[in-house]
This record gives C-alpha cells, sequence and structure tokens, in this order.
C-alpha cells in the first residue's frame, strides 16, 4: 500500500480486491498485525524523537565521537532537532489514521482530516528526506572542507536551510491536498472512503517528479557526500593514532547504516508506486504482503532515524544520562521537601 498521498482510486481498489481474493472469509491477520506493528513504530518513534529534542534543549554534548560538547544551537544538531520534529511530525500525522485503513471498513475521520492528514504527512515525508541530504552535505562540510567549514557552518545558515527545506516540501505537497477526497467505493456504496481522484499526464508526472525529488536525487547526493566523507577519512587514517583510527572507522560505520537505512525503507515504497502507475500491478497474497511491508518500512524509518543519528553517538548516551539524573534529581529533592512540609518541618533558609 502506497503512502498517504500516493494512492489514486484505482489503488484503493487493488487494496479491496487484495483483502476479497486474498481473506474472503473475513479474518484478515492485518487487521490484528498491522495496526499493532504500527502502534509498535509509533511507540518507538515518539519515544526516540521526543528524548533526542529534550536532551537538545537542556544539555550541551557533541554529535560525533570526540571529546567536547556542542551546544544545541551549533548547526549539526539544528539538524537533527528539525529530523526529530518532522520525523515526530510524520508519526503523529500518519501512523494513527492510516492504521485505521486495514482495521476499519471505512473512512471515519471527515473531509478536513482526509486532505490535511495526507497532506501533512507527505510534508513531514519530504523534510525528514531533505534534512537527510542537508546533513550528508553539512557533514561533507565538516569533514572534507574543514577549512572552510566556520565560514559556511553557521547557525543562522543552518536556520535558513531549515526553512527552505519546510517552504520546499509545504509547497511540493499541495498537490496530495487538492486531489485527496471523500467518496464511496462501488462494492461499498454507504461507506465512505479517503481516496485520491487523480488522473492524467499531470498525475503522472507529479508521480515521477516526487520519486526524483523524494528518493533519487536526495539519494544520490547523499552517496555522492558520504562517499567523499570516507574517502577523505581513509587518507587521513596512515597519519592517526589507534584510537583516532577506531572513532574515525565508527563513524563510517555509521554513514553506510545511515545511507543503507534510507535505502531499504523507501526502496519497496517507490518500486509499488511506480509499479501501479505505469505497470500492471498484480492482485495476490504475496504482492499484499509487499505493500504492507513498504508500508510499515517506510514508517520504520522515523524511528531508525533517532538511533542513526542520536543515539549511536556516546556523547548522546552521556547527554541522555544528564538529563535523567537531573530529572530524578529534582523528582528526589520534591518528593523530600513535600515530605518535611507533611511533617510540619521546614529546611533552613540559607545565609544572606
Amino acid at each position: 500500500m502506497l503512502l498517504p498521498g500516493n494512492k489514486s482510486f484505482g489503488w484503493a481498489e487493488l487494496l479491496e480486491s487484495n483483502r476479497s481474493e486474498a481473506h474472503g472469509d473475513g479474518s484478515a491477520p492485518e487487521v490484528v498485525v498491522v495496526p499493532v506493528v504500527f502502534g509498535l513504530i509509533f511507540v518507538v518513534g515518539v519515544v526516540g524523537n521526543s528524548l533526542v529534542m529534550m536532551v537538545m534543549g537542556n544539555v550541551k554534548y557533541g554529535v560525533g565521537g570526540g571529546g567536547g560538547g556542542r551546544r544545541s544551537s551549533s548547526p549539526t544538531n539544528i539538524f537533527i532537532l528539525n529530523l526529530s520534529v518532522a520525523d515526530l511530525s510524520f508519526l503523529l500525522f500518519c501512523v494513527p489514521f492510516q492504521a485505521t485503513i486495514y482495521s476499519l471498513p471505512e473512512w471515519v475521520f471527515g473531509s478536513v482530516l482526509c486532505k490535511f492528514g495526507h497532506y501533512f504527512s507527505t510534508v513531514s515525508m519530504l523534510v525528514s528526506i531533505f534534512t537527510l541530504v542537508a546533513m550528508s552535505v553539512d557533514r561533507y562540510i565538516a569533514v572534507v572542507l574543514s577549512k572552510k567549514s566556520p565560514c559556511v557552518r553557521s547557525r543562522r545558515n543552518a536556520l535558513a536551510g531549515v526553512c527552505v527545506i519546510w517552504t520546499l516540501s509545504l509547497v511540493c505537497s499541495v498537490p496530495v491536498a487538492q486531489h485527496q477526497v471523500l467518496t464511496n467505493h462501488p462494492s461499498a456504496p454507504n461507506s465512505t472512503f479517503c481516496w485520491e481522484k487523480w488522473s492524467g499526464a499531470s498525475k503522472h508526472t507529479y508521480r515521477v517528479t516526487i520519486l526524483l525529488v523524494g528518493y533519487l536525487l536526495p539519494l544520490l547526493l547523499i552517496s555522492c557526500c558520504y562517499a567523499k566523507v570516507l574517502l577523505h577519512l581513509h587518507k587521513k587514517m596512515k597519519n592517526m593514532s589507534r584510537k583516532s583510527e577506531r572513532s574515525k572507522r565508527k563513524t563510517a560505520q555509521t554513514v553506510l547504516l545511515v545511507v543503507a537505512a534510507f535505502t531499504i525503507c523507501w526502496m519497496p515504497h517507490h518500486i509499488i508506486a511506480m509499479w501501479v502507475e505505469f505497470g500492471t500491478f498484480p492482485l495476490n497474497e504475496a504482492t499484499f504482503a509487499f505493500r504492507i511491508v513498504s508500508h510499515c518500512l517506510s514508517y520504520g524509518n522515523s524511528c531508525v532515524n533517532p538511533v542513526l543519528y542520536a543515539f549511536l553517538s556516546e556523547n548522546f548516551r552521556k547527554a541522555c544520562r544528564q538529563v535523567f539524573s537531573c530529572f530524578l534529581s529534582a523528582k528526589n529533592s520534591s518528593l523530600f521537601n513535600g515530605k518535611m512540609q507533611h511533617r510540619g518541618l521546614s529546611l533552613p533558609k540559607a545565609p544572606n
């Protein structure tokens, strides 16, 4: 199944046909399995991205493996924060609504949420992908063009980049809201469905544009930037200490995981999108399962990002411990003061 903003009336018919052909007894396993998987993705993603945002706002830390803390307003951390905001928005506006496609017989959230939910989910998807590109360019400048880094990698430029990312995403997603409507299905005339009614050359052009702008070109840019970063690090390793070499190798492994996660999570979605749009998509249990897997993978990328960009950092783990230590200390202090007041006691005032 395609993500919000990429479903047509014909695609909805394919979904209904697969349900009736593959699970004619009415006890389709996706009715239970998919909402459970979406629920896990939702919980893990919300907790992970919220923790990243909380840590960003409370402590100083460095994203890389080296020592020394960085302010949360550094360019790298601004992009990580924007990525977490995009992923969190993606989860909040997509998962709860899209899980009902497999569990409820019709769309029950009205016309406004039909348009807004699909529109904003596409916005969040593009913001997330564009932010990954911005982060790869930021890493390239920081590592390969280190002499120019202080001039280019400023907080002001990073914030300007974030504004450009959101503007492009908001504009590129407008056609989704324009063509998302409430309609009926021939097999269920009394039920209401949130479908995309759009056909013709303009639809094909938009599909190809989203494929290029939202997947192929970002993947190409990410690969080029990180390839140059890895090549630069490989050349520098000859003159590095063993400790520094291990740190750089760990960075290289994380970079490869980033590219692999981006490619794997979004490739099935775009393959199905092009297959349905320009080919003849077969109707059977295998293709139905493939659509479900592609749906889960694309959403799952919002859970993977906090792990790849934050939780693999030793400094981030230290920052998490600092935040929780401060939280527990404040909570224990509050409980202690409450008990003292309950007993009619008070702490002595500090001398002036």
